[in-house]
C-alpha cells in the first residue's frame, strides 16, 4: 500500500469511528432526553413511516442495541471507505434508502424498526459482492474477509419472530448487493 492508500485507509477508519461514534451519542441522547425519538424510526406502509427511511439507521432501542452495531459499523465503514473504487458516498447512499425503503415495504406492520443493522447487512454484502464485480486481489481479499468473519450474520436475513427487524436485515442485504453489481456501470 503506497502512500496514498495508506492516507485513504487512515481516512476510512477516521470515517469509520465518527459514524460509529456518532451512533453511540445518539444512543445515549435518545436514552437520557429524547426518548421519543424510536418514534421516527421505520413504520411499514404508514405515511408517516417514511421519514424513519432517512433517520431510522440512527436510532438505537438503547444502548445495547448501539454497543451491538457499532463496532461491525466501524470495520465494515472502514473497508468500505477504503477502496475509493466502491464509489462509497453515492453506495452508501444506496444502500441506506434501499435499506430503508425495502424495510417500508415489507416489514411487519404496528411496529417501528430502528437500528443500523439495515445498512451494516448491506454493507457486508456489497463488499462480498463488489470483490467479484471488481475483480481486484484487494477487493477479493476484503471479499473473503467479510464472507468469513461477519458471514454469519445472514441468518439474520432469515424470517424469524421477535423484536430482531430480519426485514430489514433483508433489505440492506439486497440493496448491498444490487448497489455493488452496478459499480462498472456508474460514472
Amino acid at each position: 500500500m503506497g502512500r496514498s492508500g495508506s492516507r485513504q485507509f487512515r481516512q476510512a477508519v477516521r470515517l469509520g469511528a465518527m459514524a460509529s461514534f456518532g451512533i453511540l451519542v445518539l444512543a445515549v441522547a435518545e436514552a437520557l432526553w429524547f426518548p421519543r425519538l424510536l418514534a421516527w424510526g421505520i413504520r411499514p406502509r404508514e405515511a408517516v413511516g417514511l421519514r424513519g427511511i432517512l433517520v431510522s439507521p440512527l436510532l438505537h432501542a438503547g444502548l445495547a442495541h448501539a454497543i451491538a452495531n457499532a463496532l461491525p459499523l466501524q470495520i465494515l465503514l472502514t473497508l468500505f471507505w477504503a477502496e475509493p473504487r466502491h464509489r462509497p458516498g453515492r453506495s452508501l447512499a444506496w444502500i441506506w434508502l434501499g435499506s430503508g425503503l425495502g424495510t417500508w415495504l415489507i416489514g411487519r406492520g404496528g411496529t417501528v424498526h430502528v437500528g443500523a443493522s439495515g445498512v451494516i447487512f448491506g454493507l457486508a454484502a456489497f463488499l462480498i459482492v463488489a470483490g467479484l464485480v471488481l475483480r481486484r486481489w484487494r477487493s477479493l481479499v476484503v471479499a473473503a474477509f467479510v464472507a468469513v468473519v461477519f458471514g454469519g450474520i445472514f441468518y439474520g436475513a432469515l424470517p424469524q419472530p421477535g423484536p430482531i427487524s430480519w426485514e430489514g436485515h433483508l433489505s440492506g442485504a439486497v440493496a448491498g448487493a444490487w448497489t455493488a453489481t452496478h459499480l462498472r456501470r456508474r460514472g
